[in-house]
Parts: C-alpha cells; sequence; structure tokens
C-alpha cells in the first residue's frame, strides 16, 4: 500500500463513525417500516414542506421586516446532500471541480478514488480532506441547509427520524403517534424557517463565501511551500516541532503532517487561543520563520478573511436562532419536536446561549424592527461581536 493509499482509508476511517450511524439509520427506519407495516404513515417531506414554506416565509417576513424571496426548495438524497456540503466549502475558484470530486468519493466511500484525487492534487487534497470529518459528520444532526437560491432538506434524516423515534417509544404505537407527528412538522417547521432567514441574508452570504474562499487559497499557498520544502528543513522541523516521526519512504505524508501543524486554522488557534479572532496580527517562533520564512506574511493574511468569516458566519447563525426562538414559542409543533426529536422542552430551550444569538438579541432590543436589515448592510466585526454596545454605538446612534 503506497502512501496515497494510506491517505484514503484514514481520511475514510475519520467518518467511519458518521458511516456507522448512517448505516444504523437505514436499519433503524427498515425495523420500524416493518413494524407499522401499513398501519401508520407519516406525510412525504415534500408534500408537508412546500404546504408549509409560504405561511413560514411570511412569519419570517413580518418578523425581520425583509421580504423573503421566492426560494425552491430541494431534496436531495444523501450522496446529493453530502455533495452539497462540499460546495458549501467555498474552494478555490480552480479547485471547485476537485472538491466536488473528493466529496462525492467520499460519499461513496470510494478509496480507490479518493487515493488518486491525492496523488494528483495533493496540494488540494491537503487544504480540502480537512474539511471533510467536520461537514460530512455532521451530516445526521443537519436537518437543512441554504446554498445560492435554493432551500435544501435533507431528505435521509428527516424522512427516517420519525419512524424512529416511534418505533423506540415501543407499542403501542398509535397512540403515540401523533405527538411524534407534530414534533416532525415541528422540526421541519423549525428547519425551513432557518433556512428562510439565511435566504435574505444576501450581503453577509456573499461576505462569508468570498472569506472562506481567500482562506482557502492561502491555505493551497501554504500546502505549496510546504510539499516543496527539501528533505533537510522537514527533518528539522519535525525535532524542532517534536512532531511523530514518518519514515522517510513516505516523503508526501511527512510533509502532509507538517501541513496539518501548520496550517493557520489550527496552529495559530491552538497557540494563540480563540482571542485570535480579535487580533490585529499575529507572531510567529523566530525558529520556524528560519525554515519557512514566508509563514509570518502567509498568517498575517490569514487573519482578515479568517475573522470575516466568523464575524458573517457568527451573525447568520444567530439571526436565524434568534428567529425561532421568538417565531416558533408558542408553536405546540415546535414544543412537540423538542420534546420528541430534541430531548429537551420550551424552557430549556429559551435560556440556551450563544455568541450570535446574543449578539442579535441585543442589536434587536436596540434597533428594533430595522435589526436584521442593519445586520446584513453593516456587518460587525469580531470585536463587536462580543461587545455588542460597540456595534449598535458606531452603527446606530
Amino acid at each position: 500500500m503506497d502512501e496515497f493509499e494510506e491517505f484514503a482509508f484514514a481520511l475514510l476511517d475519520q467518518i467511519s463513525v458518521e458511516i456507522t450511524e448512517e448505516n444504523t439509520i437505514k436499519e433503524s427506519q427498515s425495523k420500524a417500516t416493518q413494524a407499522f407495516a401499513s398501519k401508520m404513515a407519516f406525510d412525504d417531506i415534500m408534500t408537508i414542506s412546500e404546504k408549509i414554506l409560504p405561511s413560514i416565509g411570511q412569519e419570517v417576513s413580518q418578523f425581520t421586516g425583509i421580504e423573503v424571496p421566492d426560494n425552491k426548495i430541494e431534496f436531495p438524497d444523501l450522496l446529493e446532500f453530502k455533495q452539497l456540503k462540499g460546495r458549501k466549502v467555498f474552494p478555490a475558484k480552480n479547485s471547485a471541480a476537485f472538491v466536488d470530486e473528493l466529496f462525492t468519493a467520499l460519499a461513496q466511500e470510494n478509496a480507490e478514488k479518493i487515493a488518486h484525487l491525492a496523488k494528483n492534487s495533493t496540494r488540494q487534497f491537503l487544504v480540502y480532506s480537512t474539511y471533510a470529518k467536520g461537514y460530512i459528520s455532521q451530516i445526521s444532526t443537519t436537518y437543512g441547509d441554504f446554498y445560492e437560491s435554493a432551500i435544501y432538506l435533507n431528505k435521509f434524516v428527516l424522512s427516517s427520524y420519525p419512524q424512529i423515534i416511534l418505533h423506540k417509544q415501543g407499542p403501542p404505537y398509535e397512540s403515540k403517534f401523533d405527538q411524534v407527528n407534530s414534533g416532525y412538522l415541528g422540526a421541519l417547521k423549525m428547519t425551513i424557517l432557518e433556512e428562510q432567514v439565511h435566504s435574505i441574508q444576501k450581503n453577509l452570504y456573499e461576505i462569508n463565501k468570498n472569506a472562506v474562499t481567500r482562506v482557502n487559497e492561502i491555505n493551497e499557498e501554504l500546502a505549496d511551500i510546504i510539499l516543496s520544502l527539501d528533505s533537510t528543513k522537514v527533518k528539522n522541523l519535525y525535532e524542532y516541532l517534536q512532531l511523530p516521526l514518518v519514515p522517510d519512504e513516505y516523503p508526501i505524508a511527512q510533509r502532509a503532517n507538517l501541513f496539518f501543524a501548520l496550517n493557520p486554522d489550527n496552529f495559530i488557534v491552538r497557540v494563540l487561543g480563540p482571542d485570535v479572532m480579535t487580533f490585529n496580527k499575529v507572531s510567529v517562533d523566530p525558529k520556524i520563520l528560519e525554515f519557512i520564512p514566508q509563514l509570518l506574511d502567509i498568517y498575517q493574511r490569514w487573519l482578515v478573511p479568517i475573522q470575516t468569516h466568523h464575524a458573517a458566519f457568527t451573525t447568520m447563525e444567530g439571526m436565524a436562532e434568534f428567529s425561532v426562538r421568538n417565531i416558533l414559542k408558542d408553536d405546540q409543533d415546535f414544543h412537540s419536536y423538542l420534546v420528541t426529536f430534541a430531548n429537551t422542552d420550551i424552557s430549556s430551550y429559551q435560556v440556551r446561549k450563544s455568541m450570535g444569538m446574543d449578539f442579535t438579541e441585543y442589536v434587536t432590543g436596540k434597533i428594533g424592527k430595522g435589526a436584521y436589515k442593519m445586520l446584513i448592510d453593516n456587518p460587525p466585526t469580531t470585536r463587536e461581536i462580543k461587545n455588542p454596545e460597540s456595534y449598535t454605538k458606531r452603527t446606530y446612534e
């Protein structure tokens, strides 16, 4: 087995828990279907979604003060949803086709194809394989997504969970069907509401997309630099960074481990901590710069787009969470969803905290109905998210 095949199997191993979970979902759904026979059936996800889409859109428009566009709604299967996640990586322009192939190969568990991609596009493999675990491992907990001009619902999960949950509760199923079905409707309402909020965030969406693309471009630069290092520098860096040694017969693996160690998303955040999101500049150990003098410039250029991404994404998610919490607070189906699907209740849900939601709540409390438009048109910085009063002073007072 050569090192590229090793890369492939290692990457598949990273998502093995998710693959096992997907198989468990399929088996559990099959058992539920057999148990219910033709006695009970949940309504088709497409029929329900198309029915509730207009009313949820109207509520979002009323709450945010922004007209919701006429979104189309798609219902991708598991493979297509994973490919969608690949597109949400927002790769560098010339890497989009590679990322699509990589995520398709991962979805198909095609080790031979993954090894081929790693061998023929090593720079891109190093950069974009780092996304695979984080993105694909979230599939079973991701109900929906928004991309470009469409809402995508995770058909695999949303069509399976109601049956699985009802089956786990045990017979008599008939007496428990209504609450689980209500929870199913609540899950769809929540998901569609979140994605419709995302659909009005066009400026934030483009800012976030461009920032992530820039981060990926910078990471590709770093991968090129590390792949071109001579063996002496690689050996000395391994010793200085105290990395586990990789045999000399695996030269690409040596450099891959070095890239993963020095990738700014890992190295800078690990060394400087999460507060790096508010820094104006970074510093690098002078000893490391002796081996890679370009590293300080790489890290410094990375700082601006990663902070832009962090601020935009946190704001986007916070606006969606705040909308759900307020629009669906008295919705019985949403209450049922929290109990049957999320194993919690409305009281516990309402006191949950997140940086983005807390920020949105503060700004809305200060500005009122125009808050959402202001957040979209005039996004906050990472520092302002931590100190929302400074945001309202800059934009409103």
